[in-house]
């Protein structure tokens, strides 16, 4: 589903990673783990098309990303790609369906389409009765399967996570993580995720750790 090949990338203070290769499967959920600065948040940012390589290639079933037009990269984004954040960006003036259904609404699908499968992406994530509700009346853990439903509601090929138990307790993480795992199984999408607590970590199907600008197998 994903594949990266030879990627790298450097700032002015040196490189940061170089030759970095990377095969994520349908329905697979892939951790990356390591050390602040090195380099896992502007990975997940050049697989998203938010930041460039130096060299190399992104490929999403086999279309490899065009990193020198925005626009398209852009309209990319919002087709294939989901993003859980650790902060949920949920909007507080939005129901919790209307957040769900943004991005659908951004890729032109019509009214009571998007309401309906907003909808069902609540109910997916076992928070169906809560779409009238406003963010600010959940709890963290509600708030981050919002984030998940939000994420997948335009099925899209490619889930990343950046983070996402990080604002959790332990009970609330491993429901979230729990409910991911579901949920990117049901969809078949290949997930990616970077994180530093080990038991998000324990819950991916593989764990990469990024180390001196290298990606190798941790378990």
């Amino acid at each position: 589903m994903l594949q990266v090949r030879g990627l790298a990338k450097s700032f002015a203070s040196g490189a940061l990673f170089d030759a970095i290769d990377l095969e994520v499967a349908s329905g697979e959920r892939v951790a990356i783990v390591g050390e602040s600065g090195s380099g896992k948040s502007t990975l997940l940012n050049i697989v998203a098309g938010l930041d460039r390589p130096d060299r190399g290639e992104v490929l999403l079933e086999g279309a490899r990303l065009d990193f020198g037009d925005d626009d398209a990269l852009a309209r990319w984004r919002r087709a294939n790609v989901g993003f859980v954040f650790q902060a949920f960006h949920l909007l507080p003036y939005l129901s919790v369906a209307e957040n769900v259904a943004l991005p659908l609404a951004l890729l032109g699908v019509a009214g009571a389409e998007r309401a309906s499968r907003a909808l069902a992406s609540l109910d997916a994530v076992g928070l169906g009765a809560w779409a009238s509700r406003r963010p600010g009346t959940l709890s963290g853990g509600e708030m981050q399967r919002v984030a998940i439903a939000r994420a997948l509601v335009h099925r899209p090929r490619l889930l990343l996570a950046d983070e996402p138990t990080g604002n959790l307790d332990e009970a609330n993480a491993g429901i979230v993580l729990r409910c991911l795992a579901d949920e990117v199984r049901r969809a078949g999408a290949a997930a990616l995720m970077v994180t530093h607590s080990r038991v998000a970590a324990a819950s991916a199907d593989r764990v990469l750790r990024l180390e001196h600008g290298r990606l190798e197998a941790e378990r």
